[in-house]
């Protein structure tokens, strides 16, 4: 933590839970097992104890469970609160508060992807800049002094942009240059405009708004590899590896991902091995569990992922159901770094169903990024009523690669050899690009 930081720290009131862990010389991505599962415990303590005592939302639930404060002593007792879900917070912006309207000092909303009404997160000065900023983790987030970050990555409304705004700029003292996503003025025409005269060594955007940005950087001739990117991180949206992989050649960078929501902030970075991502273990303590019982799945065992924040005391979040899917290991990494890992699987509402079986659209997708003929813009077309006899995918044709009936036939034998799985092709001259979150499946 730098000098400059530290000074800024004094001047906010700091519990002594962050004070004994993170006091500017230990990071958590170098820290024992044992050591984060203290800190767990004691954050939970403090956090269940003021949401009991401070929020009557939490309260009632807590009653209702029959649980108090004083039942939870060990990390495994977290197994006995109630758990939080996305529609419990829905249109009620002031429902987590463990303190006065006042003392708020930022209001972010969600996209409203998942549906329903929207859903507000308030951050008081401490829980946002404080508690998010005090632990860092150099080892997988690298960003210096010096450093020039390009965040394209939605201002308005959203948690994204913002949040690593401050990150790179509080946190890491780097310089930043707030391109956005999307909106009336980041448009990728402007953004590469800044990205030419700017020359940034850092990359933060979603892995489709990269593909545009290159798809731009294309059009105008201009060579991203000559940017020499430090890192190219993606965020916002999920996509296969083969996906990142053509994001990678056409930037010449290593492209990590980022994994969080604006309900729980950060909950996983990713190391250069890419498999997997690095348990963010100072913000967040994370369980998988049964999608359908809520039952605490064993290691290694696909299931919602849940989180509790270790690091929001005035906006508590308890055991959230984020609706994402997932599972996790805690072999050693050759990063070195001794946070756990864990692997996601998609969301619970975006899997394609078929012949029984549920699938991730990032499954499907790496087989689809595979072959070179098929271009960067697609999307599975599914049927209302679930009866798909094959998966149907409507897609660009690489740039140069004629369109022909043999060619469809082709490629989705080549796919269901790959997958086991049946596809059929349609080809067209060009899909939406999106301004917003990428859509990857649709029905019909």
């Amino acid at each position: 933590m730098s000098s400059l930081f530290e000074k800024k720290l004094k001047k906010i009131r700091m519990p002594l839970t962050i004070k004994r862990f993170f006091n500017g010389s230990v990071h958590p991505d170098k820290m024992s097992q044992q050591q984060i599962e203290t800190y767990h415990v004691e954050s939970l303590k403090q956090i269940v104890k003021k949401a009991y005592e401070k929020n009557e939302f939490y309260r009632q639930k807590l009653d209702e469970a029959n649980v108090k404060p004083g039942n939870i002593k060990k990390l495994s007792d977290l197994s006995k609160l109630p758990f939080l879900t996305k529609d419990e917070l829905r249109g009620k912006p002031y429902i987590l508060l463990t303190c006065d309207k006042k003392d708020i000092a930022l209001v972010q909303v969600s996209t409203g992807t998942t549906g329903g009404e929207e859903i507000y997160m308030m951050y008081t000065w401490n829980d946002y800049y404080l508690h998010d900023l005090a632990p860092r983790y150099p080892e997988l987030f690298e960003v210096n002094p010096g450093d020039v970050c390009l965040n394209a990555l939605p201002y308005e409304m959203s948690a994204a942009g913002l949040a690593f705004h401050k990150t790179f700029m509080e946190g890491c003292e780097a310089t930043v240059i707030p391109a956005g996503k999307g909106g009336a003025y980041s448009t990728p025409k402007k953004t590469l405009k800044m990205i030419k005269d700017l020359k940034p060594n850092v990359v933060i955007t979603t892995p489709s708004w990269a593909m545009l940005l290159a798809e731009e950087a294309a059009e105008q001739d201009f060579d991203l590899q000559s940017l020499q990117l430090k890192k190219l991180w993606i965020t916002g949206e999920g996509c296969s590896p083969a996906f990142r992989q053509r994001l990678e050649n056409l930037w010449g960078a290593t492209a990590n991902f980022f994994y969080g929501s604006l309900e729980c902030g950060v909950l996983g970075i990713e190391c250069d091995h890419h498999d997997g991502y690095h348990l963010a273990q100072a913000h967040a303590i994370v369980e998988i569990v049964d999608p359908k019982t809520g039952e605490p799945l064993d290691e290694g065992e696909i299931g919602e992922i849940v989180v509790t924040s270790a690091l929001r005391y005035d906006t508590p979040i308890l055991r959230f159901r984020t609706g994402d899917l997932g599972y996790i290991e805690s072999e050693s990494c050759p990063c070195g770094v001794t946070m756990p890992k864990f692997y996601l699987r998609g969301r619970v509402v975006d899997q394609i169903k078929y012949n029984g079986t549920s699938l991730s659209p990032f499954y499907l997708e790496e087989f689809l990024m595979r072959e070179p003929e098929i271009g960067n813009w697609f999307e599975f077309v599914l049927a209302r009523d679930g009866d798909n006899d094959a998966i149907h995918v409507r897609c660009e044709l690489a740039e140069g690669v004629e369109v022909s009936e043999h060619l469809a036939d082709s490629l989705a034998s080549k796919l269901e050899f790959a997958s086991g799985i049946p596809f059929e092709l349609e080809f067209v001259d060009q899909l939406p690009r999106p301004q917003g979150k990428t859509v990857r499946v649709v029905y019909e």
